[in-house]
């Protein structure tokens, strides 16, 4: 009998003892929730008002999967969305608020640039590894060419006709013919691939190298790399945007949340701001000066060029998965396409600036 009653204490302090282990592990988990959330709150900037009025929204077809770049004809008033999610190219037309159409058969589609002037739209169909080109008009395909691995974002030269794919694990370049989609060469980079520029008044290409935090600057014509440019300050450049009437680039660099202003003069580093974790889309609004960075976090970072420097006028969360932003030049108003938006459905944003 002793025995017995010995046991069944025994199994009771157990039974307390796992209660308590088990109270112990869940507030340590609660703990490190809410440590890992002030954490990452302490790394977004220092919150300032946007200064944004909503201008509207447009309900998105697809499921509330991720989308990638976006890309807009200001004079007709179309943005072409990459919906990486469903492999789909989706088209607005943001003056009448509607989608038009969403143009499938792109496996796993990142980049997407449309050119008025041809009237032909280009995706990088990622899971393909190829450039398809569209028809703007009635989104028929027109033609596909080969890239390298992973093509991402994309930039058109409109001297030599050509569009050129960033190939982010492959690094290197790869130059198709904007009418055939014709490979006309590669141009390797020495490193994993980030963003290019075409850069107007010299003609030459601009690419981030983020495996190495380096600028390549590429003559088109001969296909080479002719310079390349250290970035101090800078972990893993991916986001580029150009201000080439005051010759100046800006780099978004998404492992350590920085912005920075390089001098197309002299190739050196002006200018280092903090944006939001994870900056990744760049719009630059040449008319107001304003530049646009949409972050992974969902925050945005709006920043005005005084005196060929940049300084921050607005910083905040803008909305979950936020991390495309197109702007219209004529309008000044900017477009955002979020994977769920109120009703967890997806949805294009548009905003005004309030000032």
């Amino acid at each position: 009998m002793a025995g017995r009653a010995d046991k069944r204490g025994f199994r009771a302090v157990r039974g307390r003892g796992r209660w308590w282990l088990w109270l112990v592990g869940a507030l340590v988990v609660v703990v490190a929730a809410v440590v890992a959330v002030m954490v990452l709150r302490g790394r977004q900037p220092r919150p300032v008002p946007l200064g944004l009025r909503a201008a509207g929204q447009v309900a998105l077809p697809g499921d509330s999967s991720r989308f990638d770049y976006a890309s807009l004809d200001s004079g007709r008033g179309l943005l072409f969305i990459a919906h990486l999610g469903t492999s789909e190219v989706v088209e607005v037309d943001v003056h009448a608020q509607r989608v038009v159409r969403a143009i499938g058969d792109l496996p796993g589609v990142h980049g997407v640039l449309v050119v008025p002037a041809r009237h032909r739209v280009y995706a990088t169909a990622t899971d393909a590894n190829q450039m398809v080109i569209l028809d703007e008009d009635t989104g028929a395909r027109i033609a596909n060419g080969p890239t390298g691995a992973y093509p991402d974002g994309l930039a058109y030269d409109p001297v030599r006709g050509t569009v050129w794919t960033t190939n982010e694990t492959g690094g290197s370049e790869t130059v198709l013919d904007a009418v055939t989609a014709t490979p006309r060469g590669t141009v390797e980079l020495g490193g994993e691939a980030g963003n290019v520029a075409y850069d107007p008044p010299t003609g030459q290409m601009i690419v981030d190298v983020q495996g190495a935090n380096v600028l390549a600057v590429i003559d088109p014509a001969s296909l080479t790399v002719t310079r390349r440019v250290g970035l101090p300050g800078c972990d893993h450049d991916h986001g580029l945007a150009l201000d080439p009437d005051r010759r100046l680039a800006f780099v978004a660099c998404d492992g350590n949340a920085v912005l920075l202003t390089v001098d197309l003069n002299t190739w050196r580093v002006t200018g280092t701001d903090r944006v939001g974790q994870g900056p990744d889309v760049l719009a630059f609004d040449p008319g107001t000066r304003r530049l646009y960075v949409a972050a992974e976090s969902g925050w945005l970072a709006i920043l005005d060029e005084h005196d060929r420097h940049l300084v921050v006028t607005g910083s905040g969360h803008l909305a979950d998965g936020a991390h495309v932003v197109a702007l219209d030049p004529g309008t000044h108003r900017s477009y955002y396409p979020v994977p769920a938006g109120r009703d967890g459905h997806p949805v294009l944003l548009a905003f005004d600036q309030a000032s």
